[in-house]
């Protein structure tokens, strides 16, 4: 069974592409963490678990949901995870994670997909070439990825040096509490009240009040309200007004022919 979640569908089509050549079973994640679901995940296949990378690990929500979810059938559990070009310690961290559960961790591996973090100025856009390359650079990967899975083989990814544990563990979560916050999102006047950010938000954060939305206090900047508003009327403070709202959705016929 593959499981993911998905903020701007990267992470989506690369689970999507993955459970289409295992010939398995693909669940988006989203409304399970949303309801605090953590109801019984049966597979007789390998768990293949699908994250996107947030701060150098799987977002804080998602490996919280995955410490209290029960797995029944194989013991096998595979990690894929999509990133700008860095995932950080997410592999030491989701090893650990599988091994509290008494499973069997069988590797990771890693696709540098575009980048959809628009909320800084830390980082830079990228090309529509550059966007174009990443995209078809990892679904030259899939057929190999999945081949492993299929085989029963590990996956292997880049070796995490131990000075990047020593810094980002103490690091992500003062980096999260801190500047991961959602006092600077707004609406602006093209918001048409469709709740598609509502709906989106894995830690239900956002409430339509008077047909536009309104932020809490909790945020993991996964970018999934600005990403999937479909008019582009959600912003972050005045970084993100000249910056275009990244989705994989205008960018899928790159790929929708190559299989």
């Amino acid at each position: 069974m593959v499981l993911y979640y998905s903020a701007t569908g990267n992470t989506e089509y690369i689970a999507q592409e993955i459970a289409k050549r295992l010939d398995d079973e693909c669940l988006n994640l989203l409304d399970r963490i949303k309801a605090k679901d953590n109801s019984l995940l049966r597979s007789k296949k390998p768990f293949v678990i699908c994250a996107p990378i947030i701060v150098c690990e799987m977002p804080r929500f998602l490996s919280d949901y995955l410490e209290n979810q029960s797995f029944l059938g194989s013991r096998e559990v595979y990690f894929i995870f999509t990133s700008g070009g860095y995932c950080g310690i997410a592999g030491v961290l989701a090893k650990k994670l599988v091994e509290k559960k008494m499973m069997t961790y069988c590797g990771h591996a890693e696709f540098r997909m575009p980048r959809n973090y628009v909320a800084s100025d830390a980082y830079s856009q990228h090309t529509q070439e550059e966007i174009e390359e990443r995209i078809l650079e990892s679904h030259s990967k899939l057929d190999d990825v999945a081949e492993l899975i299929k085989s029963g083989q590990e996956l292997s990814a880049r070796k995490v040096q131990l000075w990047e544990t020593v810094v980002t563990v103490p690091f992500n979560p003062v980096w999260v509490k801190y500047k991961l916050t959602a006092k600077d999102f707004y609406s602006t006047d093209k918001c048409i009240g469709c709740g598609m950010c509502e709906r989106r938000c894995p830690l239900n954060n956002i409430k339509l009040k008077d047909k536009r939305p309104v932020w809490g206090n909790s945020c993991t900047h996964c970018m999934a309200c600005i990403g999937n508003c479909p008019v582009e009327a959600i912003e972050y403070g005045d970084i993100t007004q000249k910056k275009e709202k990244y989705n994989f959705s205008k960018y899928r016929h790159l790929v929708k022919d190559l299989d």
